[in-house]
């Protein structure tokens, strides 16, 4: 029966550490601040990753209201990461594109040549 009580003890000082984890207000910020900013450019070239982000940023923002603050935190840095990673493709893609321009007027250029 003596570690009955240091169990209570340590018990309550876990529940209490747990509670005591601190809103990721900055996290939220942070993730929604990266999807608005990739939403202009990935709208059209990285549809899937910014919908991933757009999801994760709302369920982080749910689990923010029902103050489970782990699965807050760690949804709004995936959000983040996502919203990043759409941007990074829609970068390729553009980059891609503009690769492939430059590409046909140096053939165009070639074949003016070719004909002179």
């Amino acid at each position: 029966m003596r570690g009955t009580p240091w169990a209570a003890v340590g018990l309550l000082a876990l529940l209490t550490a747990c509670a005591s984890e601190p809103p990721p207000r900055a996290q939220l910020a942070v993730g929604q601040a990266a999807v608005e900013r990739a939403t202009g450019p990935a709208a059209a070239e990285a549809p899937a990753e910014l919908a991933m982000a757009r999801d994760k940023i709302s369920r982080a923002n749910v689990a923010f209201a029902n103050k489970d603050y782990a699965l807050a935190r760690q949804l709004a840095a995936e959000a983040d990461a996502d919203a990043t990673l759409a941007e990074a493709q829609a970068r390729s893609v553009r980059s891609d594109r503009a690769l492939a321009a430059v590409r046909d007027s140096i053939r165009q250029l070639r074949l003016e040549m070719a004909r002179q």
